[in-house]
């Protein structure tokens, strides 16, 4: 594993996910193997902490100018370089690594403000004279495995670092020596577990070849086919248990096996740990892969209620907009990605993290015309729902539209409208209207409209002097 900008910016979130201003970073125990991009996009870094990792090398940190704590313990480090840059670098921290090259701390002399220096767990510490050749080393340490160094220490390592040199130097070119036959037996050993590999085949127990046949143009299935798929079945259950067993049998002659402690050895026992994790999260995935679906609706079409998510919901009919809305207690801090909605004219199906909430409806929905939308301070799913079949109101007429540039005229013409009412309504007045009095007795019409019959007028007693012209037609 290296590290990457994801990487950086997914342990930042201190820092708003934000590089260039990051101060303090922690990549502990992230199986990084190699380090990349920190001296690039981290340039402002005082702190960081990398232990716990398979670092074999010191590398692209030289440009952190204002690195103040570098913590590389519990790595596979074998020698102190590339550290000159780190002018303001005032603790190091590598503690339980695999260096056996004493003499590489002199490349800490640059480190001016170096004040703090862990090597305790690291072969080095085994060599005789080791703590008088670093103290005579390094004139600006104050500080050495967590013990102070003290004036008179100082002045006796510099009286005798001439000898003491010597010694740590021809201890060293030993332990190099013994480095080298570790990596040509360590190579060699990886050489021959690769070939074994390839020789060695896992043969199944007898009955079982490995490999599944299917008739895919059988529609009606044979009895005796199935008895025989539940063989397969059965053998293959069996075979799974074996392998299981074969590969605990394996895994334990791996660690009860006794091999040196080298950067080799550790790198090997994290490369085992990754693949017996592989192997268990297949294992899992075909476990959840065999899982029965979900049954959603029946085979005879009757569509479920389902809330496998366990949310809180709450269904109103909002008769006034002709529309169901859902309120969905969905989780706060959830991403709407992670959230499908479905709306059917019958039902409405909403997946959070591929858990069905299923709800069929009262009456039938618009689909197309439904929305679906988020509460920016709850979290709550809101949806909503229109209606096919439309509301009709007792003595409600449906308004019709209207032209902008004809809204002035119809305003109008109900005002005037309304000043004619006001002038032929009887009520409004307190004077009678004699020219609507007639007798009670020539009224026809007694239903809810008073229907009246207008009275006809005696035309010969209406004119006196009113003459009948034969040649003009009667009116009808």
């Amino acid at each position: 594993t290296c590290v990457t900008e994801e990487l950086l910016r997914q342990r930042a979130e201190h820092n708003n996910r934000e590089l260039f201003s990051l101060e303090e970073i922690s990549l502990h125990q992230q199986e990084i193997e190699q380090l990349e991009y920190i001296d690039k996009l981290c340039r402002d870094l005082k702190i960081l902490y990398l232990q716990n990792n398979l670092i074999p090398k010191i590398e692209n940190v030289s440009k952190l100018k204002k690195l103040e704590y570098l913590n590389l313990a519990l790595n596979n480090i074998e020698r102190i370089e590339n550290l000159e840059g780190c002018e303001e670098l005032q603790k190091l921290d590598l503690t339980a690594n695999f260096i056996g090259e004493l003499s590489s701390i002199e490349i800490l002399k640059h480190n001016i403000h170096l004040k703090e220096l862990f090597l305790v767990g690291n072969p080095c510490t085994e060599f005789e004279g080791y703590r008088q050749f670093v103290v005579a080393t390094l004139h600006q340490l104050k500080w050495l495995d967590s013990k102070e160094i003290e004036r008179s220490e100082r002045i006796q390592a510099l009286q005798n670092y001439r000898q003491v040199e010597k010694q740590i130097r021809d201890q060293e070119q030993v332990y190099l020596l013994q480095r080298t036959r570790e990596k040509e037996e360590a190579l060699k050993k990886i050489q021959e577990k690769q070939e074994k590999k390839k020789e060695k085949q896992i043969k199944p127990k007898p009955g079982f070849d490995g490999r599944w046949y299917t008739d895919i143009n059988n529609i009606n299935p044979d009895p005796l086919e199935d008895k025989e798929n539940h063989l397969q079945k059965e053998t293959e259950k069996e075979y799974q248990e074996w392998k299981i067993d074969k590969d605990d049998e394996e895994d334990r002659a791996f660690w009860e096996e006794p091999t040196p402690y080298t950067p080799e050895s550790r790198l090997e026992a994290h490369r085992h740990l990754e693949e017996k994790r592989r192997v268990k999260e297949n294992i899992r995935g075909q476990k959840v892969k065999e899982k029965p679906p979900r049954t959603l609706i029946t085979a005879e079409g009757k569509v479920l209620n389902m809330n496998e998510p366990k949310l809180h919901f709450v269904l109103k009919d909002d008769e006034e907009n002709n529309q169901f809305i859902l309120d969905l207690a969905v989780y706060r801090h959830l991403d709407s990605s992670l959230i499908d909605v479905d709306v059917q004219p019958t039902y409405l199906r909403v997946m959070v993290k591929d858990k069905p909430f299923q709800l069929v409806l009262p009456a039938e929905v618009k689909p197309d015309s439904s929305s679906a939308k988020r509460s920016q301070t709850t979290g709550h799913l809101v949806i909503s729902m229109p209606k096919i079949q439309e509301i009709i109101m007792a003595n409600r007429k449906t308004p019709t539209l209207v032209k902008p540039s004809d809204s002035n005229k119809l305003q109008t013409n109900i005002k005037r409208e309304r000043v004619e009412k006001l002038e032929v309504d009887p009520s409004k007045y307190s004077f009678p209207d004699v020219a609507n009095i007639i007798q009670e007795k020539e009224r026809i019409g007694q239903g809810p409209i008073n229907l009246q019959q207008q009275k006809v007028i005696d035309t010969e007693n209406s004119y006196v002097d009113f003459e009948d012209n034969q040649d003009v037609p009667p009116l009808i």
